[in-house]
C-alpha cells in the first residue's frame, strides 16, 4: 500500500549540494526562497526544509519519516534514530569533516590535559563537553553563536571546530591539537517508518539511486575501438569495475570495448590505450554506477 514518504533536506550549507545530489540521482528537486516545502517529481514524496542542526530530532520525534544531516548533529542531539547510510558530500568536497580542537599558534596549549580549567567556545558543545569529561578534563564549554575562529585568544582560550579543508583555521592563525569527532552527511530514519515496509522499500530505493550518483561522481566511461591481436593488452590497461563489455564490430577483426574507470585514472590511461593500439576512444560523463 502507497502513502506518502516525509523527507527532510537539510537547508543552509548543505541545501544546494543536497538538491543537486538528488537531480543527479533521478529525482528533480526545486527550493522556492519563499516556502520551506520544496517540489519534488515523485508523488510519493513531501520534502521539508530543515536545519541539519535539528533534522534528527524531528526525525526521532516523528514529524519527518528520514532526513538528510551530518553525523555530527546526530551525536551532538543524542538522537534515537537509524543512520542508514553514509553520503560523502558536503558543500566544499567529497571526504569527511572534522570537528577539530583549535588553540593560537603561539598557545602553550599541546594536548587536551592542558584544557583544565580553560575556556573553551564552540557550537557542538554536547559532544565537546562529553569528549573532555572521557578525557578527565574540567573545563568551561560555551555555545558559540558563530565567527567560532576569531574567539582566540580574547574570548576563549581554545574553540573546537569544524573543518574540510583546514584552510580557514590557517588563515585565523590556528593550530589543530586534536580530533574530537568526524562526521558526515547521514540519511537518518525514524525507528517505526523503517518498521513500515512501504517506507522502508521507499527509503532502500532512494539510497540506491543517491550511492549510485555519488559514485558516478568520480567515475567515467571509456568506449573504443580494438583490433582483436591487440585486445590483450588493452584489457591489461583497464582496472575496470568489473570485466569490461566486449562486442564485436561488422568489421570482424575488431572489437568494441566499454568499461568504467576512476576520473582521475583517464589522462594517465588514455594515451597508454592509444599506443596499445586503440582507435576512436570516447570518454563520457556517468549518472549514476550501481554495483
Amino acid at each position: 500500500m502507497s502513502g506518502i514518504l516525509k523527507l527532510g533536506i537539510p537547508k543552509g550549507s548543505l541545501e544546494q549540494a543536497t538538491v543537486d545530489l538528488f537531480n543527479r540521482a533521478g529525482y528533480q528537486i526545486t527550493v522556492s526562497s519563499r516556502s520551506y516545502y520544496p517540489t519534488i517529481d515523485d508523488p510519493e514524496v513531501k520534502c521539508m526544509l530543515i536545519r541539519s542542526q535539528e533534522m534528527s530530532r524531528y526525525v526521532q520525534d516523528s514529524v519527518l519519516d528520514a532526513g538528510l544531516c551530518g553525523h555530527d548533529w546526530v551525536v551532538e542531539n543524542q538522537s534515537d534514530v537509524i543512520e542508514l547510510a553514509e553520503l560523502n558530500y558536503s558543500k566544499a568536497t567529497d571526504t569527511k569533516a572534522r570537528w577539530v580542537l583549535c588553540v593560537p599558534e603561539d598557545s602553550p596549549i599541546t594536548g587536551v590535559k592542558d584544557l583544565e580549567g580553560k575556556r573553551v567556545s564552540t557550537e557542538l558543545v554536547g559532544v565537546t563537553k562529553r569528549w573532555l569529561q572521557s578525557q578527565g578534563v574540567n573545563a568551561h564549554v560555551e555555545f558559540s553563536w558563530g565567527a567560532t575562529e576569531v574567539k582566540c585568544p580574547d574570548l576563549a582560550d581554545a574553540i573546537v571546530e569544524i573543518t574540510e579543508t583546514g584552510s580557514s583555521l590557517k588563515a585565523n592563525k590556528l593550530r589543530i591539537v586534536e580530533t574530537v569527532l568526524e562526521s558526515n552527511t547521514r540519511l537518518v530514519v525514524n525507528k517505526e517508518s523503517w518498521k513500515d515496509p512501504w517506507k522502508r522499500g521507499k527509503i532502500e530505493d532512494m539510497i540506491t539511486l543517491l550511492q549510485g550518483a555519488l559514485l558516478a561522481k568520480r567515475m567515467v566511461g571509456l568506449m573504443m575501438n580494438v583490433e582483436r591481436d591487440n585486445l590483450p593488452k588493452i584489457l591489461d590497461l583497464l582496472p575496470a569495475m568489473k570485466n569490461p563489455s566486449i562486442s564485436p564490430l561488422a568489421k570482424g577483426d575488431w572489437v568494441d570495448v566499454v568499461t568504467v574507470i576512476e576520473e582521475k585514472q583517464a589522462r594517465q590511461i588514455i594515451p597508454a590505450l592509444k599506443r596499445a593500439g586503440a582507435q576512436g576512444i570516447v570518454e563520457y560523463p556517468l549518472n549514476k554506477v550501481i554495483y
